[in-house]
């Protein structure tokens, strides 16, 4: 079903991403082929056709290079991209760090780096460290003022993209505050900066996050986006876009993986009989139909507040925070009954369930865990934790 509410326009753009990943991943051979067999999460001759149609300036103004579109497009975009399993995994980094320098970068920084990702370049954001998760405020990479600009110094870790990024912003210790969020600044590095490594890290989900070392890495004054010291704000400015994406891709992981369900058991014979026939597994699949429906419903009237500005901002974030929660757990659901459901085949790599499975995890744990989320959407209703 739509998402309710969209424009004509916005219903035809849904159909041409569609129609994009059918011509160019819709069959496994062509994705097998683009993917080195599911090892890899980005092929960068299909991102560069992204660009060459202006999917990837989506929701970037025109100035920029855009077509300025809004939030509702961004959405439509990554649930019709994750539903065609496109592998184009650094689309997600770039739009959030797109966003990032939309509200706080010079015009200069702009134009360059907005200019950048509508062509068709990747650029990562990196946070986490080994002692940094989710208590982002013990961020210790650190970053000293030296003559004409900045000296890095220490690790980040699970920094997706990284590895076919033309630019990581990277958030840095550059001072300590009274406040433990103080004291953190965004500074713009080139992937192939001399003293910066970038090592993969092996995961269920193939190529998708690294290790980065900074040894001695220069930056110049000029890569500072925003003000120096207050990077945890302009980050939390951008949380709603970024966990809406995610929710976004959740969704499309759960289509994808639902209609795959559902082609199998209408054509699976067992006993004589469809196993889509059979009660036990018709019941499952309406009541798995029922919660993808209920996650896209949230999804996009969480989406249409915040454009339409209905609301309050903790209203905003409470709902982008549920949003999150509800698709991510629902794709990783669909994906378990899935495995269930197919028996044996649902197990094996002859088939893509198996591999939905292992992709429909991660969402759960980045952008925030679903864990996160539900302190954050706890905390909304004036419920804090016991000190």
């Amino acid at each position: 079903m739509d998402a309710v509410g969209l424009t004509e326009e916005q219903r035809d753009f849904a159909l041409a991403v569609h129609e994009f990943c059918r011509k160019e991943c819709g069959t496994r051979e062509q994705r097998d082929a683009l993917t080195d067999n599911g090892a890899e999460q980005h092929h960068a001759g299909l991102y560069q056709k992204l660009a060459e149609v202006g999917y990837l300036g989506v929701s970037i103004p025109e100035e920029y290079g855009g077509s300025g579109g809004g939030l509702t497009e961004q959405v439509i975009l990554f649930e019709q991209l994750w539903r065609g399993l496109a592998p184009v995994h650094g689309a997600g980094s770039s739009h959030t760090v797109a966003g990032i320098y939309k509200r706080f970068a010079t015009e200069e920084q702009k134009k360059a780096a907005l200019g950048a990702i509508c062509a068709g370049n990747v650029m990562s954001i990196s946070i986490s460290e080994p002692g940094a998760g989710s208590d982002a405020a013990a961020v210790s990479c650190k970053a000293e003022k030296t003559e004409g600009g900045w000296r890095i110094r220490g690790q980040k870790t699970w920094c997706s993209d990284a590895q076919f990024a033309t630019t990581i912003l990277v958030v840095v210790r550059t001072s300590r505050g009274t406040k433990p969020h103080d004291g953190m600044t965004l500074l713009e590095v080139p992937a192939d900066a001399e003293g910066l490594q970038i090592r993969p890290i092996s995961t269920m989900g193939g190529s998708e996050v690294n290790d980065l070392f900074f040894t001695d890495v220069f930056v110049p004054e000029s890569a500072v986006v925003g003000t120096e010291g207050n990077a945890w704000k302009q980050i939390m400015a951008g949380l709603n876009g970024e966990r809406l994406v995610c929710a976004a891709q959740g969704l499309g992981m759960a289509q994808r993986t639902f209609e795959d369900l559902l082609s199998y058991v209408a054509e699976r014979e067992q006993f004589g009989a469809r196993i889509g026939s059979f009660q036990a597994l018709r019941h499952r699949i309406a009541d798995l139909a029922i919660e993808i429906e209920s996650a896209r419903a949230l999804t996009y009237a969480t989406v249409h507040h915040i454009e339409n500005q209905i609301g309050t901002p903790e209203e905003w974030v409470r709902a982008t925070s549920m949003s999150k929660v509800k698709v991510t757990e629902t794709a990783k659901k669909v994906a378990l009954e899935g495995v269930q459901m197919m028996g044996g085949y649902g197990y094996s790599t002859e088939f893509d369930m198996e591999r939905h499975l292992r992709l429909s995890i991660a969402p759960t744990i980045y952008a925030g865990t679903n864990e996160i989320q539900r302190d954050i959407i706890s905390s909304t209703f004036g419920l804090r934790p016991a000190r």
